[in-house]
C-alpha cells in the first residue's frame, strides 16, 4: 500500500463532537488497500497504558478512499488518540508525527478538549424537515386588488420581467394542500420591496413588495403555517443590493460626499452603469446589483438587524442566503451569533453550489443548498451519465466533506428556480423522477421539493423553470401527486430516514441496482432501487430473529428464510423494506 495515501487532521470534518463528551474521529485511506485500522485513544493526561485499542468501522468508499469512524465517548472530554494500521503488506502507527514503528515515534493526535461552545448544534426539527420551494410570484394569485400592472394570464409563458399576480395570499390559501402533501418547511424565494419578479434586486429589506402583501400579509402566513406545523424560511440577498435601494440612490445622487459611498465597491466616481458599471455587482457587470461591502460595519450592523428584525416582528423560523459565498466569513460568524440570539432555533442555509467545508465548522450556517447532491442525482437518474458505483462514491465524497450535524440539514434538492425542472432533465421520463424521488425522501438530510415538481411541472432554465403552478386538478399529474404523498409519509413515519446512519450495502455495476441501510437504534431500514431495464432479484443476509421484511411502499411481505432475504425489484422501481 501507498502509505501516503492515508489521511487523518484532528479538526474539521475529521475530529467533531456529535455530544458534550463523544467526539467522532474519522480516517482515510486508498480504497480497498487496509484489512483493519485500531485506533488507540484515551484521555491525554493518563499513563498510554491505559488507553483502549478500538477497531474502526468502515462506513463509506468513493472512487478512490475508504473511509472509517469511531465514536469515542470521553468522561473528561480531553482526548488523545493513535492510529494502527495493518494492510496487506505491513502494520504501522500513524500519529500526529507521521507513520512510525511504534507509537511514541508516530505521536498523538490531539482534541484538547470538547468545550460546549464549540459544539456544532443545529436545530433538532431540521432532521425532520421536508422543505417546499416557492417562487412566490408564480405559486398562486390570492388577491388580484395588489396584481402589477400589465399583469398576465396565469399559465401563460414565463419571460425574465413578466408578470403573473403571485402573492402571499395565494400561498395561505393553498396552505392545506401543502398540509395534504406532507411537508412541514416553506422556503420562500425574497418577498421584499424590488422593482422585478424575481425580487433579488432588493429595494427595501424592512418592506414586503406590494404586490404579494404588507407585514400583516407576512404574519398571517407565518401563524397559519406554524398552526399547521409548518415552518416558514425567508430567503434573502446581502450579497448586493438592488439599484433602487437607498444607500446606492444616495451615491448616485451624492457621488463622493455620500455618507454611503463606502457601502460599495466604486471604483470611481461620478457612478456610471454603462456600457459597464465603474462599481462591482452581482456575476459580471449586471449594473442593477450593486455588491454590498460587508466588512463595513455599518453594512454589517444594517444587514443583521434586517436578519433579526423578520424573526422577532413576524416569528421566520429561519433564512436561506443568497450567493452567500461571496459574503466574508466574519460577516457570517457575526450573523450566526445575533439570529441564535433572537431565536436559538432558526436555521441558516447558505447557498454553495460547490464544496461548503469553510462555511460548515458550526460557526456559520447550518447547512447549504445540496448542489452537490443535486449533481449527482441528474447525472444518474435524470441523464444516466453516470454508473451506480460513480453515485455512491460521489455521494459519499460529499458527506465526508462535512460534519455530520450539517449533513443531516443539508437542503436536498432536485430542481429549484435556478435550475432546469428534474422531469425535463429526464427527457419528461416519470419513472426516473419517481426513483429520484424515493432516493431523496430516504437520503441524509432534508428532501427539498420545488414547487409544481410533485404534479409534473416541466421547464429548461431560468425563465422557463419559474412556469405559474398548476391548480387545475384535470391539468395536474395525480398520480405523481400520490406518489409524493406516499413518499414524504414514509419518510415522517420512520425515524431511520430522518435519524439514522447511513451505510452502502452495493453498488452492482453491473446490474445497475443500488442498495444502502438507515439505522437509527435498533430500526434498520433497506433500500433498494433498480436503475436498470429488466427486473433484478436481489438476495440479502438479515440478523437473526428477523422473520420477514415489509416494503413500505405496496405493503408486501417478503419471509426470511435461513437468514436470507429474497426480493424482486422491478426495472426503474425501488423497495423500501422494514
Amino acid at each position: 500500500m501507498a502509505k501516503e495515501t492515508i489521511f487523518h487532521q484532528p479538526y474539521g470534518s475529521y475530529a467533531f463532537p456529535v455530544g458534550e463528551k463523544t467526539l467522532r474521529i474519522r480516517f482515510k485511506a486508498k480504497k480497498h488497500a487496509i484489512k483493519h485500522v485500531i485506533i488507540v485513544v484515551g484521555d491525554r493526561y493518563q499513563d498510554l497504558e491505559k488507553d483502549e485499542p478500538m477497531k474502526m468501522e468502515k462506513v463509506a468508499m468513493d472512487d478512490l478512499f475508504d473511509y472509517y469512524e469511531y465514536d469515542f465517548y470521553s468522561n473528561t472530554r480531553r482526548i488523545r488518540y493513535t492510529f494502527y494500521v495493518e494492510d496487506y503488506q505491513d502494520s504501522y502507527w500513524y500519529g500526529d508525527k507521521g507513520i512510525a514503528r511504534n507509537r511514541k515515534e508516530a505521536g498523538d493526535f490531539q482534541f484538547s478538549y470538547i468545550n460546549e461552545q464549540d459544539l456544532f448544534q443545529v436545530p433538532e426539527w431540521a432532521k425532520e424537515g421536508i422543505v417546499y420551494q416557492i417562487f412566490p410570484e408564480r405559486f398562486a394569485n390570492g388577491n388580484k386588488r395588489n396584481d402589477p400592472k400589465h399583469v398576465e394570464p396565469w399559465g401563460g409563458k414565463p419571460k425574465t420581467d413578466n408578470f403573473f399576480g403571485g402573492d402571499l395570499d395565494g400561498i395561505i390559501n393553498h396552505l392545506s394542500y401543502l398540509e395534504d402533501l406532507g411537508i412541514n418547511v416553506i422556503y420562500m424565494t425574497p418577498i421584499f420591496e424590488s422593482p422585478s419578479n424575481h425580487k433579488y434586486d432588493t429595494i427595501d429589506y424592512y418592506k414586503i413588495d406590494s404586490h404579494f402583501g404588507d407585514i400583516h400579509t407576512v404574519k398571517k402566513l407565518v401563524k397559519e403555517s406554524h398552526q399547521r406545523g409548518i415552518k416558514i424560511i425567508f430567503d434573502a440577498v446581502f450579497n448586493h443590493s438592488g439599484h433602487n435601494f437607498f444607500a446606492f440612490q444616495d451615491v448616485m445622487k451624492k457621488g463622493e460626499k455620500s455618507k454611503y459611498k463606502d457601502w460599495f465597491y466604486i471604483e470611481s466616481f461620478p457612478i456610471v452603469t454603462e456600457p459597464y458599471p465603474n462599481y462591482e455587482t452581482f456575476a459580471n457587470d449586471v449594473w442593477t446589483m450593486p455588491k454590498l461591502k460587508t466588512s463595513n460595519p455599518e453594512v454589517r450592523d444594517y444587514l443583521i438587524d434586517v436578519a433579526k428584525y423578520w424573526i422577532e416582528e413576524a416569528g421566520i423560523d429561519g433564512w436561506r442566503l443568497d450567493v452567500s459565498n461571496e459574503v466574508d466569513h466574519y460577516f457570517w460568524r457575526e450573523f450566526r451569533k445575533e439570529v441564535k440570539k433572537a431565536n436559538p432555533e432558526a436555521l441558516i442555509i447558505g447557498e454553495v453550489w460547490h464544496d461548503a467545508a469553510p462555511w460548515l465548522e458550526g460557526d456559520q450556517y447550518d447547512s447549504v443548498m445540496n448542489y452537490l447532491f443535486k449533481d449527482a442525482l441528474y447525472d444518474f437518474y435524470a441523464k444516466n451519465t453516470i454508473g451506480v458505483q460513480s453515485f455512491d462514491a460521489r455521494l459519499t465524497k460529499a458527506r465526508m466533506k462535512y460534519k455530520d450535524q450539517a449533513n443531516y440539514a443539508m437542503f436536498n434538492l432536485i430542481d429549484s428556480h435556478d435550475t432546469e425542472r428534474f422531469l425535463t432533465s429526464a427527457a419528461e421520463k416519470e419513472e426516473r423522477l419517481k426513483l429520484a424521488v424515493l432516493f431523496q425522501m430516504t437520503y441524509v438530510g432534508m428532501p427539498m421539493i420545488y414547487y409544481g415538481t410533485e404534479v409534473g411541472l416541466t421547464g429548461l432554465n431560468d425563465p422557463d423553470c419559474r412556469k405559474t403552478m398548476v391548480w387545475d386538478k384535470e391539468e395536474q399529474n395525480r398520480p405523481l401527486l400520490e406518489y409524493y404523498k406516499k413518499m414524504i409519509h414514509i419518510r415522517r413515519s420512520n425515524k431511520a430516514l430522518t435519524h439514522g446512519n447511513f451505510r452502502t450495502l452495493f453498488a452492482d455495476e453491473v446490474n445497475q441496482v443500488y442498495g444502502f441501510t438507515r439505522t437509527y437504534q435498533n430500526d434498520t431500514i433497506v433500500v433498494i432501487s433498480n436503475h436498470s431495464l429488466r427486473n433484478q432479484t436481489i438476495e440479502l443476509p438479515i440478523r437473526s430473529g428477523v422473520k420477514r421484511m415489509k416494503d413500505l411502499i405496496t405493503n408486501k411481505e417478503y419471509p426470511v428464510e435461513n437468514g436470507t432475504l429474497k426480493v424482486t425489484v422491478d426495472s426503474f422501481q425501488g423497495v423500501i423494506l422494514k
